[in-house]
C-alpha cells in the first residue's frame, strides 16, 4: 500500500482556514468509548510537518498526518459541537476519524489528535 502524501502545491488552499475535526474513541474491541469535536485554524500542510492546527480555546495543538484523504470541504452551515454547544458558521473543511489505543477506557481525558 502506497503512503499518501500531500500536494504541497495546494497549501494555499488549506493554510489560514477553519477546519471541524470529529474523533471517536473506540477500545480495543472497536466499541466506541466517546466522541469529541475540536476546530482550529490549520497552520501547516505539508509532508514533513503534517497538518498542524490551532485550536480555538487552547495551547494544545493538533496535528494530523499528511493524509488528505480524509479531508473535505465542508457544506456551508452552522455546525454545532455536541460536547460544548459552540456553533461554528460555515468552516472550509472538516474531517472525522477513529482513534484506539492501549489503554483507553470511558474515563479517558480525550485530547485532539496528535495532543
Amino acid at each position: 500500500m502506497e503512503k499518501p502524501e500531500l500536494d504541497e502545491s495546494k497549501a494555499v488552499e488549506y493554510l489560514g482556514k477553519t477546519i471541524l475535526i470529529g474523533v471517536t474513541y473506540v477500545d480495543q474491541e472497536e466499541r466506541p468509548l466517546g466522541r469529541r469535536q475540536w476546530f482550529g485554524t490549520i497552520l501547516t500542510y505539508s509532508n514533513k510537518q503534517g497538518i498542524k492546527i490551532k485550536l480555538k480555546g487552547s495551547d494544545l495543538p493538533c496535528c494530523l498526518p499528511p493524509d488528505p484523504r480524509g479531508i473535505n470541504r465542508a457544506k456551508r452551515g452552522i455546525y454545532t459541537l455536541k460536547s460544548t454547544g459552540e456553533q461554528i458558521v460555515d468552516p472550509d473543511h472538516i474531517t472525522a476519524c477513529v482513534s484506539s489505543r492501549p489503554g483507553i477506557s470511558e474515563d479517558t481525558d480525550f485530547l485532539p489528535p496528535g495532543a
